[in-house]
C-alpha cells in the first residue's frame, strides 16, 4: 500500500499489519472509514493510514486514497465540503506532492469554479469566467471582500499554470495556493454550516 514515511520524506510501499473497517450512518460523509496499521519497508518504524468509502463524482462509491493520520498526520478534507469540490482539492495536493506545483495552482483554480457551480453560478457561460463567479459569490454575500480578494490571486495562480507558457509557480507559492484554497472552503462550507447548527441548537433552546 503507497503511503508517503513521515520517517523516511518518500513515498514507500507499506507492508499492512493490521485493517479495521467501520460502517458509519451519515448522509454527508463517507458511508465507511478504513483504519489501517502499516510497516515501511526502508526504516521498519509503523505508520497508521486512513482510507474513506466516498462516491465519486460518477456516483459510484470507491475507497480514497490513502492518508497517513499517525505520525505527522496530513491535512484531511471536513465532510461537509461536497465532492464536486473535494476531488479538484484532493488532486491538487497530489500534485504538490509530486512536485507538480503549475498543475496544483490549476486544480484551485477548478476548485474555485467548482465552488461557484455548486451556488448556482455557471462560470464557463459568463463573460469573465471565474472573475465574474468570484464578483457574483461576494455580492450574493457567500464570500466577504477578504475571501474575494484570496480567490482572485488563486485564480490568477491558475491561469499562470494553465495558460502563460515559461512561468513556473515555486514550491512555496503552491503550498501557499493550497492553504488559502483549504481556507476558502473552511469558510463557505465548513463554517458557514457549523454557524449555521450552532443557530439552530440556540433557537431550538430559546423557544424550549
Amino acid at each position: 500500500m503507497i503511503i508517503e514515511c513521515s520517517y523516511c520524506k518518500a513515498k514507500v510501499d507499506g507492508k499492512i499489519l493490521k485493517e479495521h473497517e467501520k460502517s458509519l450512518e451519515s448522509n454527508e460523509g463517507p458511508l465507511a472509514v478504513k483504519i489501517i496499521l502499516l510497516e515501511c519497508p526502508v526504516c521498519k518504524n509503523a505508520l497508521v493510514a486512513q482510507q474513506e468509502f466516498w462516491p465519486t463524482l460518477s456516483g459510484r462509491y470507491k475507497w480514497t486514497d490513502v492518508t497517513r493520520v499517525w505520525p505527522n498526520p496530513e491535512k484531511q478534507l471536513d465532510w461537509s465540503i461536497p465532492i464536486m469540490i473535494r476531488t479538484p482539492l484532493e488532486e491538487a495536493e497530489k500534485c504538490y506532492r509530486n512536485g507538480a506545483y503549475n498543475a496544483c495552482a490549476v486544480m484551485v483554480r477548478r476548485a474555485l469554479e467548482s465552488i461557484c457551480i455548486k451556488h448556482g453560478i455557471k462560470v464557463k457561460s459568463l463573460k469573465g469566467g471565474l472573475k465574474k463567479g468570484l464578483e457574483e459569490l461576494l455580492d450574493r454575500g457567500i464570500i466577504d471582500n477578504k475571501i474575494y480578494r484570496w480567490g482572485e490571486e488563486l485564480r490568477k495562480s491558475g491561469n499562470i499554470g494553465a495558460h502563460e507558457k515559461g512561468k513556473k509557480i515555486s514550491k512555496e507559492d503552491a503550498r501557499d495556493i493550497l492553504d488559502f484554497a483549504n481556507a476558502i472552503c473552511d469558510y463557505v462550507f465548513v463554517l458557514t454550516n457549523k454557524f449555521s447548527n450552532f443557530m439552530y441548537r440556540r433557537q431550538y433552546m430559546e423557544r424550549k
